[in-house]
């Protein structure tokens, strides 16, 4: 009877030892666009529609050309890239709260900053026919050599 208990017992601390070890992990799903799909119960702030810059991208990239002064300071040090920013649209299409998610250097930041803060009025998210509040992602271009135009001795990004 010891030996049949010692026996089981030995089984069930390997088997429990096996059990306890962690599941191999699987690689996230990767949502891609257009293969989305709708969900059954959607989160309460997930918009229908998103919002969008009036006029579009062409818009949106003439903004940020007419409005951007690429700062001296970055020029002479040739920083080039994106400042990475997040702000909210708010229910009426205000823009507010910006701030620097992804640093570029500290006077490309700044006036990043300053040109979100001229920003005009968004068409806003709806939910359900509503107009909701939705935090943004939105890369601020500071060009290269490749899509700087020079426009009455100021540099300005050119988008191409």
């Amino acid at each position: 009877m010891k030996h049949l208990f010692l026996l089981l017992s030995a089984l069930g601390l390997t088997l429990g030892a096996q059990a306890q070890q962690p599941a191999p992990a699987r690689a996230p799903v990767v949502l891609r666009p257009g293969r989305m799909q709708a969900q059954a119960r959607p989160a309460p702030n997930r918009p229908d529609v998103p919002p969008q810059f009036v006029g579009g991208a062409a818009a949106l990239g003439a903004f940020f050309q007419l409005h951007i002064k690429y700062p001296e300071v970055a020029r002479i040090n040739k920083v080039t890239g994106n400042v990475l920013t997040r702000f909210t649209i708010e229910a009426d299409g205000r823009v507010s709260g910006p701030q620097v998610t992804q640093s570029l250097s500290p006077e490309c930041d700044a006036e990043a900053l300053r040109v979100l803060g001229l920003m005009p009025a968004w068409k806003p998210a709806t939910r359900k026919g509503q107009p909701v509040a939705i935090q943004v992602q939105l890369p601020v271009p500071f060009g290269n050599s490749t899509n700087l135009q020079v426009e009455k001795s100021k540099t300005k990004v050119k988008f191409e």
